[in-house]
């Protein structure tokens, strides 16, 4: 919040031109994998109309991307956990026929080819194979921790947060922080759901109860996120992925996006980041009179923005924003349509849509003013939501 007001979260616009859910279906897509449906529940307009607008595949071919809301097909209620979101869905599976079921989560920032993951699933004959990424093991309390046996490769337990976490076989200073993705036998994953359903003290999640009820079975395997090669990637952005599941994390992906060398790469041609945008102008830059200079400089420019005797710093602009003569954005994230008056000056904030800054405003200098108008994170970056009035 407040960014989720009025959307699901994998709907939060990200880099600009970008959701969050088009990270992981890029990932997909370009790994080949073209069947996929979209489970959604609470606040999902936006989210379907951006996968049904922008993710058209090619129904010849028998591909799509589908939005599949909560249809309570097994009676009225709403999904109660990720696990029970499968369960309720099964006759997808059963439609499909599919030996092995991909289920990734819609709202990280990453780059990875499944097919690789889904190589090493088929090989070690595991029902199920759980992707990690390696972490130090001093912050094992903020993660969802694999433990391994000596090879490194089977999962002997999978715990929330753990306090005595402890290192792995290969590096005891590092844990395994699971990714939330995973890839199925299909009927192995069949069996757990419906054996999960009927468990009344059940969560009914995939990581607190589908993942330990296999892993207790033995039939559990993790994945190294870090062996993952994406084409076209360099040491730099091998192995990035981030949780945006704060403000201030969503935040401080958003600059890993700007630097000369950014440590996740846009501008990777050969696995490219697909979304959907309207069919809008170049960007445009105008004035040069004095300190009337527009300018953008460390940042990211969408279509349709307009620089009009302004200037961005270290900032990500979407479509449709227009910053006003002498106006000044510096470390900031701007979403579509944001427009900046004359002499506004914006720091560390980050604007959601439609929302308009006055003549002369300051958002960003007196964090406790701000504070009593705007969500401010413990990170000090000012928040202010979609369609947000905004006095001078």
């Amino acid at each position: 919040m407040p960014l989720t007001a009025d959307r699901a979260k994998p709907a939060v616009p990200f880099g600009g031109m970008y959701r969050l859910i088009d990270f992981v279906l890029s990932n997909l897509a370009n790994g080949h994998y073209l069947k996929i449906v979209v489970l959604t529940q609470y606040k999902n307009h936006s989210l379907d109309r951006h996968v049904s607008r922008t993710w058209r595949l090619s129904a010849m071919l028998g591909n799509y991307v589908t939005p599949v809301p909560a249809q309570q097909r097994l009676g009225p209620r709403w999904f109660s956990g990720s696990a029970d979101a499968l369960f309720q869905n099964l006759n997808l599976i059963y439609d499909e026929e599919p030996e092995h079921v991909i289920v990734f989560g819609a709202d990280h920032i990453y780059r990875m080819d499944p097919r690789q993951m889904v190589a090493q699933h088929v090989d070690s004959g595991a029902d199920v194979t759980v992707a990690a990424i390696r972490q130090p093991l001093s912050l094992a309390d903020q993660f969802g921790v694999i433990e391994t046996d000596p090879t490194g490769n089977k999962i002997v337990a999978f715990r929330e947060k753990p306090k005595d976490a402890v290192g792995l076989p290969d590096s005891p200073d590092e844990i395994y922080a699971s990714m939330g993705n995973y890839v199925f036998k299909t009927q192995a994953m069949i069996d757990a759901l419906r054996e999960d359903a009927l468990d009344p003290t059940s969560k009914h999640d995939l990581g607190g109860n589908i993942i330990p009820m296999l892993v207790k079975g033995g039939v559990a395997d993790v994945y190294d996120f870090a062996d993952n090669l994406v084409p076209g990637s360099n040491e730099r952005d091998r192995g990035y992925w981030r949780d945006v599941g704060t403000l201030d994390a969503y935040y401080e992906a958003h600059m890993d996006l700007i630097s000369a060398h950014p440590v996740f790469n846009l501008y990777n041609d050969r696995w490219p980041i697909y979304t959907g945008h309207d069919p809008l102008p170049p960007a445009k830059f105008v004035h040069n009179e004095g300190d009337r200079v527009g300018r953008a400089i460390d940042s990211l420019v969408s279509p349709g923005v307009i620089i009009s005797g302004g200037a961005a710093e270290r900032s990500i602009l979407s479509p449709r924003v227009v910053l006003h003569s002498h106006s000044l954005v510096e470390d900031s994230v701007l979403m579509d349509n944001v427009k900046v008056g004359r002499g506004a000056i914006v720091r560390r904030a980050i604007i959601d849509k439609n929302v308009v800054i006055p003549d002369g405003a300051r958002i960003g200098f007196d964090l406790e003013q701000d504070r009593s108008r705007y969500a401010v994170t413990r990170g000090g970056i000012v928040v202010i939501g979609k369609n947000e009035i905004v006095e001078r």
